[in-house]
């Protein structure tokens, strides 16, 4: 199989520079403390490596939350992110854009959607899709259909609608009262879905595998039989393919393994390998309905996010980049179950996941657990409150994956 081309090292940091503590302190006098932020500061990176400003090294198979697919400063992405730096930066949506329209040519015709709209973030595309469903329904001269299902655990964005439309309490407090038009069903439920489904109901919304409620699968033939209970009943079928889309399954997007194809999708993390790029890709018929000035971005689809995403999807789309990773995916899936078994009894509850998106559901709080790996040299992050999600970037090796690995059982064999 052919490897993947590898990324080369960023300059060290500066010995002069200064240290995390130094940082830190800094980011307390000046940044919004709105985030539970790991203490270290990061400020280079090479493949699945980065250095904080301590000169400390990590193993990093977090991948800016499933966002650096390629790993850190992969070459290709580098070079074309710098050669649209030296052309040009920023026109707006006023006008056309070369980088813009090769963008939505790869990801319309890779996804099967042939219409695209971009934007700056996963939260911003599925902000597309809940206005995407009142629009269509006006537009068919149902207007009284506006409600949205969603699913329990589930995580959709932080602004006021998708925060909404997000199935989990703890994102929902401080902001009532909430938007109306919204409904959460157990995930996986599909008598569930069919009871909620009513007069009102416009679309459904659902992730392939739930990242932030735990890195939770649908079970087998869910998403077909959402496809059927839309075509039943008239209604929208969208899929959030923000976490698992662009490849992190093993397939393109993960709709794709139940061989399905939703009204409309949203992608974004991986499609910029960490610069800030989204996209809603739709049907023909979706994507009449939104006609000039009834939604827009200024700075969606800038050209060099663009120009990144378009080397991110020419790598991608190579044949043997996502068998790579199914057959790492298989690998770290089988070295994670083994793990399971030498660690105490009950110590993992339970080893999920699909491609490179895995979590380990632990017997107690994943928080503390989290900091230990990190002071023993490995990122990770808590999906929901016992599961540690793992999302490395393609270009990961096995032995960086055993290695991961092999500092977790460590860890874990000491609590």
């Amino acid at each position: 199989m052919t490897a993947l081309p590898q990324p080369q090292p960023s300059p060290a940091a500066p010995s002069a520079s200064p240290s995390n503590d130094a940082i830190i302190q800094k980011a307390k006098r000046h940044l919004l403390q709105n985030y539970k932020q790991q203490p270290v500061v990061l400020v280079r990176g090479q493949g699945s490596r980065v250095w904080d400003a301590d000169g400390r090294e990590y193993l990093d198979l977090l991948g800016g939350i499933a966002t650096c697919a390629l790993g850190h400063c992969h070459p290709e992405v580098v070079a074309a992110a710098k050669a649209q730096l030296d052309s040009l930066w920023h026109v707006s949506n006023v006008f056309y854009s070369q980088p813009q329209i090769d963008l939505a040519a790869q990801l319309t015709e890779w996804s099967g959607l042939p219409r695209a709209f971009f934007c700056n973030s996963g939260g911003e595309a599925n902000e597309a899709l809940l206005k995407l469903a009142r629009k269509v329904m006006k537009d068919r001269g149902t207007p009284e259909r506006y409600e949205v299902i969603t699913f329990e655990k589930s995580f959709h964005g932080r602004t006021l609608a998708t925060v909404t439309a997000t199935g989990q309490a703890k994102y929902h407090a401080g902001f009532e009262p909430l938007p109306a038009g919204f409904t959460h069903v157990p995930y996986g439920d599909i008598d569930a879905v069919r009871r909620a489904v009513g007069p009102a109901t416009a679309a459904i919304l659902v992730e392939p595998i739930q990242g932030e409620g735990g890195v939770r699968a649908a079970p087998p033939g869910f998403l077909t039989a959402l496809r059927a209970l839309c075509d039943e009943r008239g209604l929208l079928l969208f899929v959030d393919e923000v976490q698992t889309g662009m490849g992190r399954t093993g397939l393109p997007f993960g709709f794709m393994h139940e061989g399905i194809l939703p009204d409309a999708i949203s992608v974004a993390k991986a499609l910029g390998n960490g610069l800030p790029i989204g996209a809603m890709l739709c049907r023909e018929e979706l994507g009449k309905s939104l006609t000039p000035g009834t939604h827009g971005s200024t700075f969606g689809g800038n050209l060099v996010a663009a120009a990144a995403a378009n080397a991110v999807l020419r790598i991608l789309r190579r044949p043997e980049v996502l068998q790579d990773v199914r057959a790492k995916g298989e690998h770290f899936l089988a070295r994670a179950r083994e793990l399971q078994g030498r660690l105490p009894p009950g110590r993992i509850q339970a080893v999920r996941g699909q491609g490179l998106l895995l979590g380990l559901e632990l017997d107690r709080e994943v928080a503390p657990v989290i900091g230990l790996l990190r002071e023993a040299g490995l990122l990770v992050n808590a999906a929901g409150e016992r599961t540690v999600r793992f999302a490395p970037p393609f270009i990961v090796t096995r032995e960086e994956l055993d290695e991961g690995l092999a500092i977790v059982e460590r860890v874990l064999a000491t609590l």
